[in-house]
């Protein structure tokens, strides 16, 4: 009868323990700056468009590029997809 008045009253305890709330945590706020801000760079005048002309068309090669080693990877997928088809035929066979 100890034992379980015991035990009850431990799991009592340590459920209470666990229900409580964590003490809430205080930040102290950032101090406004006593320091006028340095004014911001002018800004750079922008080039004409043969510079952005030029990105543009570097652009485009890299996609390029890129394209044509997806369709390289597309194509020897299928091939290696047709082969597992044959293997799997040929399987089946023997």
């Amino acid at each position: 009868m100890k034992i379980a008045a015991f035990l009850l009253l431990t799991v009592f305890t340590l459920g209470l323990a666990s229900a409580q709330t964590p003490a809430p945590i205080v930040v102290a706020a950032v101090p406004a700056a006593t320091t006028p801000a340095a004014p911001a760079p002018a800004p750079q005048p922008v080039a004409p468009f043969g510079n952005a002309l030029q990105i543009m068309q570097a652009l485009k090669a890299t996609n390029d590029d890129l394209l044509n080693k997806q369709t390289a990877t597309l194509q020897r997928l299928d091939e290696l997809q047709k082969a597992a088809e044959q293997l799997k035929i040929y399987s089946k066979r023997g």
